[in-house]
C-alpha cells in the first residue's frame, strides 16, 4: 500500500510538472510577442524621441538667451551711469562715490567677456583717473597761492592750508591704489594711469617749488639790497639766516611731498623733488653771487660781510648735506653717476674771496707808505686804524677766519713779500695757531708800516707825535680790544712788540721835544756867571714855548685822556727834576716869576 500510495504521488507531480512546463512555453511565447511588438514600438517612437530631444535644447538655448539679453540689456544701462558719473568728474563731497564707481570698473575688466569691452571699460578707467589728477592739481594750486610772508620774517616751510592737506589725503591715498605696470602688468591702462600720476607729481613739484621761492624772495632780496647801508658783518649773518630759512623750507617740502606724493617709490620721489628744489637752490646761489659780486667791489670794505656769510654757510653745511642726499633715490645711489652740489659750489666761490682778504688785508697796510716827504701830520695813519677794526672784525667771525687761513697756508698770507707760496707740511696746523700767527704779523706790519712813515714822511719833531699816537692807539686797542675773544689769540711776541715799540716811541717823543729843555739848562764850564745863567734860562723859556706851539698845533693822544695824562706825568718825571735842579743850584739869583717856571716847578 505504500507502495501505491507513493506512485500516486509520483504521478501527480509529473502531471503538475507537464503542466507548469506548458504554462512556461506560454509566457516565453507571450514575452517573446512582447519583445517583438517593443522593438517595433522603439522602432516608431525613437524618431520623435530624437526630435523631442532637439526641441528641448532648443528651448534651453532660447531660455539663455533671453537671460543674457536681460543680463546685458541690465549691464549696459548701468555702465551707461557710472560712464556719465565718470565723465562729470568728482563733485564736491562725492569723492567716495566716484572712488567706488572707479573701483567697481576696474573690477569688472577681469571679467569681460571681450577685448572690447576691457578696453572701453579700461578707457573710462583712465579717464577716472585723469579727472582726480585735476582735482588733486586744483587742490595744490589752491594751497600753493596766496599772501607771502613779509621781508626780514624768519620762515621754515612755505604755508600750506591744513583743511586742503585733510582734502587731499583720501585722494591721494586712492590716486595711489590705481593700476600702474609695476603693481598691473596686464592692465589696458596702466602706462597712461602711470603718466597721468607722473605729470600730477610733476605739475606738484613745480607749483610747490615756485611757491617756496616766492615766499623767499622778497626776504633774500632785502638781504642783497640793503647790504651797502647795514653793517657788513650783520648783512653776512644775516644772508646765512636767509640760506637757513631756504633750506628748512626744503626740507619741509621733502616732507610734504613724501605725503602727497601720488607716487610713492624713492625714485619718484627722489626725481621730483629734484624739481622742486631746483628754484629754491637758483633762488639761494643767485643771491651769494650776488652778494660776493658786491663784496669785490671793496673787498677791503666789505670783505667780512663774504666772511661773515662764509662762516654762517660753514654752519649750514650738514644741512645740506641731509637734504642733498634725499636727491638721489636708494636704488640709484650707488650708480656711477656725477651728482651736483650746487652748495658745494657756492661755498667755494665765498671761499675764494675770503682767501685773497687776508693777503690783501696786508698788502693795503703797507700801501699807506706812499705819501709826500716833510708833512707834518700826527694824525692816526688809516693803516692803524683800519688795521685795529680788521683784527676787531675778526673776532666775530673766528671760525670762518681759522677755516680760510687754514686755506691759504701758514705764512702764505705774507706772499706779497715775496714769500714763496709752499705746500703745507705732514704736520697740520691748527686753526688757533694760525689765527695767532696772522694777528702777529698784522701787529708787525702796522707797526713797520707805522715805523717807516714816520722816518721817511714826517717832518721833525712831528715824526715823534705821530710815532706815539699811532702806536699808542695800536697798544690800547689790540691789547684792550674790543672783544675779550682776541686776547686769547694775542701770544707773547705780539704783546711784547707793541710794549717794545710803545717805549721806544715813547723815549722818542720825549726825546725830541724835552731833551733840548734839559740841554739848555746843562752846566757848560765855559759859560758862568749871572749873565750866562740867565741865558740859559731865557734859552729855556723860548724852548719851553716852542713845545707849547707844537704841541697847539699838534695833539698827542687827542682821543685817549688817560693815556694822554699818563704821558704828561712821565714829561714831569723827565724834565721836572732837572728843573728844580737848576733853580735850587742858582736860588742865589733872581730869575723871571713866568708862569711856564711856576707850572713846571710846581
Amino acid at each position: 500500500m505504500n507502495m501505491d500510495d507513493d506512485s500516486a504521488e509520483i504521478e501527480l507531480l509529473e502531471q503538475n510538472l507537464s503542466k507548469t512546463h506548458q504554462i512556461s512555453q506560454k509566457m516565453t511565447t507571450i514575452l517573446n510577442s512582447f519583445d517583438t511588438r517593443l522593438a517595433r514600438l522603439e522602432k516608431s517612437i525613437l524618431p520623435l524621441y530624437n526630435s523631442a530631444q532637439i526641441l528641448n535644447r532648443r528651448a534651453s538655448n532660447i531660455e539663455k538667451a533671453l537671460l543674457k539679453i536681460d543680463e546685458v540689456a541690465s549691464n549696459q544701462e548701468g555702465i551707461a551711469a557710472e560712464e556719465a558719473l565718470i565723465l562729470r568728474g568728482p563733485q564736491p563731497g562725492e569723492f567716495e562715490v566716484y572712488k567706488d564707481a572707479l573701483q567697481r570698473l576696474n573690477a569688472s575688466i577681469a571679467f569681460k567677456a571681450s577685448d572690447q569691452d576691457t578696453l572701453d571699460t579700461a578707457r573710462l578707467v583712465e579717464t577716472g583717473a585723469k579727472k582726480l589728477a585735476q582735482l588733486y592739481t586744483k587742490l595744490v594750486a589752491e594751497g600753493s597761492s596766496g599772501t607771502t610772508p613779509a621781508p626780514g620774517v624768519e620762515i621754515v616751510k612755505a604755508p600750506f592750508p591744513s583743511q586742503l592737506r585733510s582734502t587731499l589725503h583720501p585722494i591721494v591715498n586712492f590716486l595711489r591704489t590705481l593700476p600702474v605696470p609695476s603693481t598691473h602688468p596686464s592692465h589696458p591702462a596702466a602706462a597712461a594711469i602711470l603718466t597721468t600720476l607722473k605729470d600730477a607729481q610733476r605739475g606738484y613739484a613745480d607749483m610747490r617749488g615756485t611757491w617756496g621761492k616766492k615766499c623767499l624772495e622778497a626776504h633774500g632780496k632785502r638781504v642783497v639790497d640793503r647790504a651797502d647801508t647795514v653793517e657788513p658783518i650783520a648783512t653776512g649773518r644775516e644772508l646765512g639766516t636767509w640760506v637757513q630759512s631756504v633750506l628748512s623750507v626744503a626740507r619741509y617740502e621733502y616732507d610734504l611731498l613724501t605725503e602727497m606724493s601720488t607716487l610713492a617709490s624713492p625714485s619718484q620721489l627722489a626725481s621730483h623733488f629734484v624739481n622742486l628744489l631746483n628754484p629754491l637752490v637758483l633762488l639761494m646761489t643767485s643771491n651769494i653771487t650776488s652778494l660776493v659780486a658786491f663784496s669785490k667791489r671793496s673787498l677791503q670794505k666789505y670783505g667780512f660781510l663774504i666772511l661773515s656769510a662764509y662762516e654762517a654757510l660753514l654752519e649750514l653745511q650738514p644741512m645740506w648735506d641731509e637734504i642733498s642726499t634725499l636727491r638721489v633715490s636708494t636704488d640709484s645711489r650707488n650708480e656711477n653717476r656725477k651728482e651736483t652740489n650746487e652748495y658745494k659750489d657756492a661755498l667755494q666761490v665765498v671761499r675764494m674771496v675770503c682767501i685773497r682778504m687776508f693777503p690783501e688785508a696786508l698788502a693795503d697796510i703797507k700801501l699807506s707808505t706812499a705819501g709826500r716827504t716833510g708833512d707834518t701830520s700826527t694824525a692816526l695813519l688809516d693803516a692803524s686804524v683800519e688795521g685795529v677794526q680788521f683784527l676787531n672784525n675778526m673776532q666775530e667771525v673766528l671760525v670762518g677766519s681759522g677755516d680760510i687761513l687754514s686755506v691759504v697756508g701758514d705764512g702764505n698770507w705774507k706772499m706779497g713779500e715775496g714769500v714763496v707760496v709752499k705746500k703745507q707740511a705732514i704736520v697740520e696746523v691748527s686753526a688757533e695757531t694760525l689765527l695767532e700767527h696772522f694777528i702777529y704779523d698784522v701787529v708787525v706790519t702796522i707797526i713797520n708800516t707805522v715805523s717807516l712813515i714816520s722816518r721817511t714822511q714826517r717832518r721833525p719833531p712831528f715824526d715823534s707825535f705821530f710815532l706815539l699816537n699811532n702806536i699808542a692807539y695800536l697798544r690800547k686797542n689790540i691789547l684792550e680790544p674790543r672783544q675779550e675773544s682776541l686776547i686769547d689769540y694775542l701770544t707773547k711776541p705780539t704783546q711784547d712788540i707793541l710794549n717794545s715799540n710803545f717805549r721806544t716811541a715813547k723815549a722818542s717823543y720825549l726825546d725830541a721835544n724835552f731833551s733840548p729843555l734839559m740841554q739848555a739848562l746843562s752846566d757848560d764850564p765855559k759859560e758862568k756867571g749871572k749873565a750866562a745863567t740867565k741865558e740859559k734860562f731865557t734859552r729855556f723859556y723860548d724852548l719851553l714855548e716852542e713845545v707849547l706851539e707844537r704841541h697847539r698845533l699838534a695833539k698827542v693822544l687827542e682821543d685817549d685822556a688817560e693815556s694822554r695824562e699818563a704821558i704828561g706825568n712821565d714829561v714831569i718825571k723827565f724834565l721836572i727834576p732837572s728843573l728844580k735842579a737848576f733853580t735850587q743850584k742858582h736860588k742865589e739869583k733872581e730869575f723871571s716869576k713866568s708862569k711856564h717856571v711856576l707850572w713846571l716847578s710846581g
